[in-house]
Parts: C-alpha cells; sequence; structure tokens
C-alpha cells in the first residue's frame, strides 16, 4: 500500500513516518483491497490532527482525529479508519444480495 503523507505547520520526522507505516500497515492488512492512503498531519495552537483520505470499493472514505500528542492522533485516525472500511464494507455485501419480496394478501372489503 502507497502511503502520501504530508504535513502542514508540521515536519515529517522518521519517527513520525514510521509510526504512520506501522499504524495503517494493520490496516492494510485487514482491507487488501486498499491501494493508497493521503495522510495529512496538522499542528495548531491547541490540537494536532491527522486527516486521512483513501478510495475503497467505489467510494471516497474520510476520517479525521485530533488530539494534544501526534502519535494518539495517528493512533485515532487508523481506528476510525478501520471503522469505516468495515461499515463500507458491509453496505457493499448487503447490497449484492437480492432480498426477499414479502408477499401480501389482498384485504377483503365485504366482511
Amino acid at each position: 500500500m502507497q502511503i502520501q503523507l504530508s504535513g502542514h505547520h508540521v515536519d515529517i520526522t522518521d519517527a513520525i513516518r514510521e509510526s504512520v507505516n506501522t499504524k495503517f500497515a494493520k490496516v492494510s492488512s485487514h482491507f487488501p483491497q486498499l491501494e493508497s492512503l493521503s495522510v495529512t498531519l496538522t499542528v495548531e495552537r491547541a490540537s494536532q490532527s491527522v486527516e486521512v483520505t483513501t478510495q475503497y470499493l467505489g467510494a471516497a472514505v474520510a476520517v479525521q482525529a485530533a488530539s494534544h500528542d501526534m502519535y494518539a492522533a495517528i493512533a485515532q485516525a487508523a481506528k476510525k479508519l478501520e471503522a469505516a472500511l468495515a461499515h463500507r464494507k458491509g453496505s457493499v455485501k448487503s447490497n449484492r444480495h437480492e432480498k426477499p419480496q414479502l408477499e401480501q394478501e389482498p384485504i377483503d372489503e365485504a366482511s
């Protein structure tokens, strides 16, 4: 899986890059159809946030996590991404099968 990592008001250190690769490698192992991720790290005055976007099974999936610690925000984003991908996978699987049609008996108005 290819991870495009960018920073806004933050320098991408080797430790941050390794943390991102480790956390999202676990997500990649659960969802092998996942080809690429775009990860944006942002540092603001009061918080540090992580935004992750990707394409999965024909739809865009995006998550955001924020924390006072960058590593905690990365872990939260990975957890949220895994939940969002599982939800998308379930939606695709549920629409794959035909639903049974309910048969309604005609109401007899003469009674």
